[in-house]
């Protein structure tokens, strides 16, 4: 496959002065002068939990988080960041920032978007009683605290549209991150009642819930074009259903049928067919996602010297190349490290990657090591959520390692994502389940740090290693990219020997669009750009 890497060291934190992020809304923006008409209608899942931007963290919610609040920066189609709210971010050094913010941008109620609705949100999004998903990202500012209730001191106001940003520990990458759904502003009508703004979120960016009724739960969610966004996301279009199936064969034969607009996931009977039923309207091309599945670091058998031996031999029992080509028709590339081809500072090359190649003998012999410390018992499985079109590479790999080390190995379906993630989340699944990553930013440490540092808040498998935990703090810490990236690697190849996730392959988007669109875009983390879409 092409891959098209995205290059992000001409906005590290190298000193004093202002950060690349201001100018033009570059290849996804469009002129302001109003939409072609149309409601677009495109395919999704029902988020897991009600919509905050700090509490969602799973693709279902995310994708309509983006699309009704507007934070600092965004990310262009090529991954580019770009102002938003922010009229200029700039920096005294690496631990210190300066933000100033566009005036008169307001939220859907009216509310005008100040310094505040930042530091407020962020605070509740950091508070550990509040137990948000996405608290991780507050990490690197002073005053964030894992064990009890902490103000975040390093935001500072200095007026209604400036506020400062001083972090604990220097983060090359800060205000990269920082077009994150974590760092969204809130408005003061959501600390009233946080559960019920969750369901009926009013926010400032390029859409708006259509009414008190948008939300259908399990069906879809309807949203309308805001009028008073006034950024580089504007809507070109009258608004955006997102509908909620229950299987991707369902939405593919909708967009088929002209009943759907526009599709970012094919289903795997339709892989090899699909680019001769769209023609031009078929979509193949490189993102940042990486496929993995995660083994609980508490699972039996799964700790301590076994459970190193036997995630090393599930990995080379698994016929990567082989599931790639049959299963996916070539439109994944199996990995060879914990992040994606299209970051900048990616590797294939990297010291103990060789456990992520298929060979039935080491898998074997590395099993019966395994054994020898506790003999195994009981079937492996692997969970998934039955409406993303997982069964079938599911059924692939467990069958390839029931065939290699010849244990009961099978898949364990779970009705929806929402149903998974509960169990995830909660800690309360009792199987080896499907994970994965499509980036929040593009950097490399984005694949590292929100699931493997100690305590992270996508950390699903609970593993924590001090080692691999210094690496990425000195990684981060680092002004030469290059000199981070090496660190990012390092700490890769201590993963390659833990596994606290099975690599799997990375994946390209694979989508279409109907003949009833123009404008479709695909962006870098595999997401279209709806606002710039238009219907007639």
């Amino acid at each position: 496959m092409k891959r098209t890497k995205i290059a992000l060291a001409s906005i590290a934190l190298v000193g004093a002065g202002s950060l690349a992020l201001a100018g033009c809304a570059g290849s996804g923006s469009s002129d302001s002068s109003g939409s072609a008409g149309g409601t677009i209608t495109a395919n999704g899942s029902e988020p897991q939990n009600p919509l905050i931007p700090t509490n969602t963290n799973e693709t279902g919610g995310g994708k309509i988080i983006d699309e009704i609040f507007a934070g600092l920066v965004y990310y262009d189609a090529d991954g580019a960041p770009v102002n938003d709210v922010a009229e200029e971010i700039t920096t005294e050094d690496p631990q210190h920032l300066t933000v100033k913010l566009k005036e008169g941008q307001k939220f859907s109620d009216g509310e005008e978007v100040t310094a505040d609705n930042f530091i407020k949100a962020w605070n509740y999004g950091a508070l550990a009683s509040n137990e948000q998903l996405n608290s991780y990202f507050f990490e690197d500012i002073e005053g964030f605290s894992y064990d009890e209730d902490s103000e975040l001191t390093g935001l500072e106001q200095v007026d209604d549209y400036t506020f400062t940003i001083s972090l604990n520990k220097p983060a090359s990458d800060f205000a990269l991150r920082l077009g994150y759904s974590a760092f969204y502003p809130l408005p003061d009508a959501a600390f009233d009642d946080m559960d019920a703004f969750g369901e009926n979120p009013i926010g400032n960016g390029p859409y708006k819930l259509a009414g008190d009724d948008a939300w259908q739960h399990d069906v879809e969610i309807s949203l309308v074009k805001n009028e008073d966004y006034d950024g580089g996301r504007k809507a070109q279009n009258d608004g955006l259903d997102i509908v909620f199936y229950a299987s991707q064969d369902a939405a593919y034969a909708d967009l088929l049928a002209g009943n759907l607009d526009v599709l970012d996931a094919i289903p795997d009977a339709a892989l090899a067919t699909y680019e001769s039923d769209l023609g031009d309207r078929s979509v193949n091309q490189p993102a940042a996602i990486f496929q993995s599945f995660t083994i609980p670091q508490t699972a039996p058998h799964f700790s301590g010297e076994e459970g190193q031996l036997r995630r090393q031999a599930l990995s080379m029992a698994i016929n990567r190349e082989e599931i790639t080509e049959t299963v996916f028709q070539g439109t994944r590339t199996p990995a060879s490290d914990f992040t994606s081809p299209v970051i900048d500072g990616w590797s294939d090359s990297l010291e103990g990657a060789e456990v992520l190649s298929y060979d039935p003998d080491e898998a074997k012999a590395l099993w019966a090591q395994a054994d020898a410390i506790s003999p195994w018992s009981g079937a492996f499985q692997i969970a998934y959520n039955s409406d993303g079109g997982h069964q079938t590479w599911v059924d692939a790999v467990t069958n390839s390692i029931k065939n290699t080390l010849g244990i009961d190995a099978s898949g364990a379906p779970y009705v929806d994502f929402a149903s998974l993630r509960t169990d995830i989340t909660n800690r309360t699944i009792q199987t080896a389940f499907r994970t994965g990553w499509q980036a929040d930013y593009p950097g490399l440490y984005n694949f590292l740090g929100p699931i493997y540092a100690t305590n992270a808040g996508s950390n699903d498998g609970d593993y924590s290693n001090p080692e691999f935990d210094e690496l990425l703090s000195q990684g981060i810490s680092s002004t030469d990219p290059e000199e981070a990236n090496a660190d990012f690697q390092a700490a890769q190849e201590i993963l390659l020997q833990d596994l606290p996730a099975i690599p799997l392959w990375y994946s390209n988007v694979n989508g279409g669009f109907a003949d009833t669109v123009d404008n479709v875009q695909f962006g870098w983390n595999s997401v279209p750009l709806y606002y710039a879409i238009t219907k007639g």
